[in-house]
């Protein structure tokens, strides 16, 4: 099962990055190849029927399995990412992490007004740089329609703050 194959190769990293933290490390997922593409298989079987037009990635590890799975929708991919990444004109949007605040933007002309969007990253926790993005979107004149996580840490209750926007979240593994 996909959930098991992905614990097996998570690896925690305690304190990090501050004190309490029990970072959630993906990267030794990406040494094995089939299991990368059983998470985009596995993407593509829960995402099911869903109708949207863009994926949006979250800086950095959404880009990684985001992009791979664009690809395989034949979908566009749009980065969202930090402050003073993007070279081109960007909208932003201010918000509160677990431990400190950080501004994340995107492209003004990532996507036309009216696109239906899905959200990828790495790993749900407290939803803030989610829920951030969802903002983004919004901003943009874009829908959320949905989102999608190799991880979520179902302790922190982050699920519940992203129905504002759907209730199409869907996570491959869950702590």
């Amino acid at each position: 099962m996909i959930e098991e194959r992905i614990k097996s190769h998570i690896r925690d990293i305690p304190d990090f990055p501050k004190p309490g933290i029990i970072f959630k490390d993906i990267t030794p997922i990406l040494k094995e190849q089939s299991l990368c593409s059983a998470i985009v298989d596995a993407f593509v079987e829960k995402i099911g029927d869903l109708q949207f037009d863009v994926i949006a990635g979250i800086e950095s590890r959404g880009f990684l399995f985001g992009l791979m799975l664009a690809n395989r929708l034949n979908k566009p991919f749009v980065p969202i990412r930090k402050v003073g990444k993007l070279p081109h004109k960007t909208i932003q949007q201010a918000y509160e992490l677990e431990y400190g605040s950080a501004v994340i933007e995107i492209h003004e002309d990532a996507f036309e007004p009216g696109a239906k969007v899905l959200i990828h990253d790495d790993l749900l926790a407290t939803g803030g740089t989610v829920m951030a993005s969802s903002m983004l979107i919004e901003k943009m004149g874009g829908e959320v329609v949905g989102y999608s996580f190799i991880v979520s840490l179902g302790f922190l209750n982050g699920w519940q703050q992203l129905e504002t926007y759907s209730n199409n979240v869907y996570s491959l593994a869950e702590y």
